[in-house]
Formats: structure tokens, sequence, C-alpha cells
């Protein structure tokens, strides 16, 4: 669904606006895609209290990678399923009270054992196999995330003898940005992995694909949820822990125009916030999706921070002028909460959720 310029507040700005009927009925299809694939919500992509309220009920868990996750998570649903991951886990973090504990490494798994703690565990297996295409690869090589056979196969043997400590599986977030049917062909391997281990729960991880350069190219749930389907053999259990593909959408990011000034022949629009508000393109090195209410000679939009790189997006075809409102699109996920946010001290942005009945809350 896209709501039109018109219906996005209109209080200070800058403003992040999030579109809670849009994201429920994204998360809403997901789901129905999935089958019986478990779908839990890496929380890194944003832990804005409403948008988690409004994909809990299409939801079999929540991902989080930290301590503080955690506590955020269990303050608004303690009840919920949680999976707990990340490299570097401290001590508090790694006998946290979970429902599934993702083991990095061989040094983590022997603290846990010495700990005398219990814990279910999924260990996480970074293959050796060809990852082509990613923006981002967690895989595939020497990284510093999760183990190769060698490491899995060195976990398998310190869990021999004792029932403290119970191997329910493995975990598998090889890399991020890839279309549904390269995403196939990572589970096939990794399941083909996980059978000679002989374990049942297998953790896809997340990593679907968004293409902030065409926003109209979605990742395809169903043809991913269908080829999953295919792949299981029964008694197995998949899960997998998206992030961005499910929030991205649902966000917008609303500034004004400050200025306009022509430097050396380019055109430059400079905005009210910036970068330090939404990092996302500066993290990515992409323009920002904006909606184009009039075409114009093509003008690079910055923010207000004392450095070149606070770009959001460059040579656009609209006509802007001094006053005018910019809503960037896409901002719904590694946006506000990956930001500097007090870096030069700058005002931070208000935030507007629009309810399914086209109701604006304002916090």
């Amino acid at each position: 669904m896209t709501r039109t310029p018109g219906a996005v507040p209109t209080g200070r700005l800058p403003a992040y606006v999030y579109d809670l009927a849009e994201l429920d009925a994204h998360a809403g299809a997901v789901r129905a895609a999935l089958g019986d694939v478990e779908l839990y919500y890496a929380v890194k992509a944003n832990p804005d209290p409403e948008l988690l309220r409004t994909l809990a009920p299409h939801l079999d868990g929540f991902e989080v990678a930290s301590g503080g996750e955690l506590a955020h998570v269990r303050e608004h649903f303690p009840d919920a399923p949680v999976a707990l991951g990340g490299p570097g886990k401290t001590d508090d973090e790694l006998f946290s009270e979970v429902t599934r504990l993702h083991v990095e490494s061989p040094g983590e798994l022997r603290r846990l054992l010495a700990s005398g703690r219990s814990a279910d565990v999924l260990l996480r297996v970074n293959l050796d196999i060809p990852i082509e295409g990613a923006s981002l690869a967690m895989g595939g090589g020497a990284t510093p995330f999760g183990m190769d056979p060698a490491g899995i196969a060195e976990c398998v043997a310190l869990l021999e003898g004792q029932d403290a400590v119970r191997l329910r599986g493995i975990h598998a977030h090889l890399a991020s940005g890839l279309d549904a049917p390269r995403m196939l062909e990572l589970a096939a391997a990794v399941l083909d992995y996980a059978r000679t281990l002989g374990v049942g729960e297998i953790n896809l991880g997340g990593g679907m694909a968004v293409s902030y350069a065409d926003p109209g190219a979605r990742f395809d749930w169903r043809a991913y949820g269908e080829g999953l389907g295919r792949l299981r053999r029964p008694g197995e259990t998949l899960r997998i822990e998206p992030g961005r593909s499910l929030t991205v959408y649902c966000g917008r990011y609303v500034t004004r125009v400050i200025d306009v000034k022509r430097v050396h022949g380019e055109l430059f629009a400079v905005v009210a916030g910036g970068t330090h508000h939404i990092r996302t393109p500066a993290t990515k090195g992409h323009d920002q999706p904006l909606v184009i209410t009039e075409p114009g000679e093509p003008i690079t939009i910055v923010g207000q921070l004392c450095t070149p790189k606070d770009v959001l997006a460059r040579r656009v075809p609209v006509a802007l002028k001094p006053g005018d409102r910019v809503e960037f699109t896409m901002a719904g996920a590694y946006a506000w909460n990956i930001s500097h946010h007090d870096f030069l001290m700058h005002r931070k942005p208000s935030f507007h959720y629009l309810s399914p009945g086209g109701s604006t809350t304002q916090v």
C-alpha cells in the first residue's frame, strides 16, 4: 500500500513516519507465504516498540543480538520466544534465559559449559561455499561470524557426555541482499550439511534482498516459501529471521528544504536533518528513494552536517525550493537506529504512526 504525500502528518520536521497498516499487511503476506516455516524478526533492523507490536501477531519469535535488545523485547513481550545470537557475547548475554542460544565458537561453548547453566543451543556454521551477488557476506569463507565445519565438530565433541546444554540444530546466516532463487540454493547447501550432523532444527537466517535503486522490485516470498517447503524433510523445523525486508517499506523520513544553491554548476538542496537521522544512504552508498512531486533540474540533496558525506540523494530530477517538504521512502529499517544521533547535536526527529484506520499518533 502506498499513501499519498498529503497523508503524512505535518507536525515538527524532520520526522519519521511509520505506516503500521502497510507493515501489518506486508507481514501478514510474508507469514502466509512461508507455510509452516517459523518466522522470527531480527530486532536489529528496527526495534521501535510500535513496529514490534504490529509484527508480533505474525511472528513465531524475535531474534536479538545483544543483552540490550533482549531486555527491550522482554520489556514489551515478556513471554515471547527469543533467540540470542551475535559474536562477542558477554557472560551476561551468554548465560541469558532465552529460547535458543546461537553459539558462535568453541570458546563460547566452553564458557557456557563451565558455568553449569542449562541452555538449548544452535551452532552457527560458516560454510565455505560460493556466495555471489550478496550486498554483505557473513559466511562463505574467513569471516568473524560462526564456525567452519571443524569448529562445529569441536563443539559437537564438547557436548558429548552431558545434558545441561542441549544441541538443537544449526544456525546459518551466510549473506544479505540475495533474491529468492539464490537464497534457496544456500538453504539447500545448509540443509545438506545439517543432515550430516543428524540435527532437525535449522535456522537459515535472513538476508532477503531489498533494492533501494528499484523499490518496486521486492523479494519473492511466495517462491521462497514454496521452495523451502520442497526442501524440508519430515521432522525438520526450518526457521528464518528477516529484518530489513519486513520493515523497510513501512517507514518514511520527512524533512524540509532550508536552502537551495548552485556551486560550480551543480545544484544542491540543503535539508533539515541528514545522515545523523538516516544513516542508511551513507552506510550502503546509495541514493535514498524519495517521492517526486514535481520534476525538475537534477539536484543533490544534502543534510546539515559539516561533512561532504552527509548526502541523502544525488542528482535527483525534482524541483525544490526553500520550505518544500521532502519525503524519503524505505526508511523503516537500519535508519534512525543506526544513525550517529548526537553528531553536531542537532534536534532529533519526531515520530508518527499511521494506524490501520488512518489516524495518526505522534511521540
